[in-house]
């Protein structure tokens, strides 16, 4: 179990007197906006009261279960992806909320939307309308997909990322199923959330130069299939194609955790020493030394599949801590593979420290990851627990008030 922390006093990270209005929800602005947080900004989560069903707000707030007892509107996904974020509840169907709305652009640097383009402009918030408001505003919105494509404006969630990028088409290029799957996690949100994270600090760089806002378009299917293609485009970034989509070393039934004696573990010699070095560890040396299959970088490529079926004819003749005792003096790139449930026990993982455990006032114990990328001069850093829904509206329509008297 790891140690329990304490906030925070104070942002210590890049962005920090940085504000943005986050008018996003559900994973993918989410976990960019959190991201920024943890870097010093001060984010302000706009949520709006339920319709008919559910209690309103991001609708993360309530998928999974908090502890017996405990608030509700705190679901463990919602829990992973909103520290750092101050609620604020607003019914925009009403005078007071438009205007409080207001203040809240005039004194943001950043507007971060995900709500549907239509959507925003029925609530007069397109970027023109809030450029009007605040002409240095960043403002940037996250989209399924771009506004200038035929696609433009239709909803989108991860499954359909998934489905319309590329993604879905990598397993069956695996194992020969054509039935197309979804990789079970929410790739596509969270990468996308990557990108709109990196937009927001790319656009505040920018103003920070030029003293110039602008509109800021991410689009969900555009950031993923580029995402895809890195490596999948392959034989096909030449004109005419020179070999077939996806990267026979990845789409490769055989790439996976190579099964020990007594478990698993993840290894992937990649020079010729190491390739070499590791047969001869085997014992194998002298054939796999001969085989020209293997000779060179480009001709393992062709062969991937049948090299990787020799790696684990040979893991399952030592346990774990064997090979690792082995391979590792010759910095040939292996470790145990972990089970979801073993993460927290990891050595590494546990001496940096990234599971940390907190105590929320109301609900309860929590473990959290920490930001995970380490700034010298500025580190990043948890100063609020995820918020309750409308926790901070009372807070931060008086310092609104405050600020704009200033």
């Amino acid at each position: 179990m790891p140690r329990t922390h304490q906030l925070a006093g104070e942002a210590t990270g890049p962005l920090k007197g940085v504000r943005i209005l986050d008018m996003t929800s559900v994973v993918f602005g989410a976990y960019a906006t959190q991201m920024l947080g943890d870097l010093g900004a001060d984010v302000i989560k706009v949520e709006f009261p339920g319709g008919r069903r559910g209690g309103g707000g991001d609708i993360m707030r309530w998928a999974g279960h908090g502890q017996p007892g405990g608030p509700q509107d705190l679901g463990p996904i919602f829990m992973t992806i909103n520290r750092n974020k101050r609620s604020v509840l607003l019914d925009l169907r009403e005078d007071s909320a438009k205007a409080a709305l207001r203040k809240l652009i005039i004194t943001s640097d950043v507007f971060a939307a995900s709500v549907r383009w239509d959507g925003l402009k029925r609530l007069g918030l397109d970027y023109e309308a809030v450029k009007a408001i605040k002409s240095d505003i960043v403002y940037v919105h996250g989209a399924g997909y771009g506004s200038t494509g035929p696609y433009a404006g239709e909803p989108a969630y991860d499954d359909l990322i998934q489905s319309a990028s590329g993604l879905a088409d990598l397993l069956p290029r695996v194992d020969g199923d054509p039935t197309p799957r979804l990789l079970p996690t929410l790739v596509a949100d969270k990468v996308s959330g990557l990108f709109m994270a990196n937009a927001i600090t790319a656009a505040l760089f920018h103003r920070q130069k030029t003293g110039e806002g602008q509109f800021v378009e991410v689009p969900m299917l555009e950031c993923i299939t580029s995402f895809a293609l890195g490596e999948h485009m392959y034989g096909h970034v030449y004109d005419p194609p020179t070999g077939p989509w996806a990267y026979p070393r990845v789409a490769n039934p055989e790439r996976k955790p190579f099964a020990t004696q007594d478990g698993y573990i993840g290894l992937l010699p990649y020079t010729d020493q190491q390739w070499d070095q590791f047969f001869a560890v085997a014992g194998w040396g002298d054939t796999f030394g001969k085989d020209p299959r293997f000779s060179d970088y480009a001709e393992r490529v062709k062969h991937i599949r049948e090299l990787y079926g020799m790696v684990e004819d040979v893991t399952r003749t030592r346990t774990t801590d064997e090979w690792l005792a082995l391979l590792k003096p010759l910095n040939i790139p292996v470790v145990r593979m972990n089970r979801l449930d073993e993460l927290p026990t990891d050595p590494h993982l546990a001496a940096v420290g990234l599971f940390e455990r907190y105590e929320h006032p109301e609900a309860g114990a929590y473990v959290s990851l920490r930001p995970p990328v380490a700034y010298s001069a500025t580190p990043a850093n948890i100063r609020r627990h995820p918020p309750r829904l409308g926790e901070h509206t009372a807070e931060v329509l008086a310092e609104l008030d405050a600020l704009l008297e200033v």
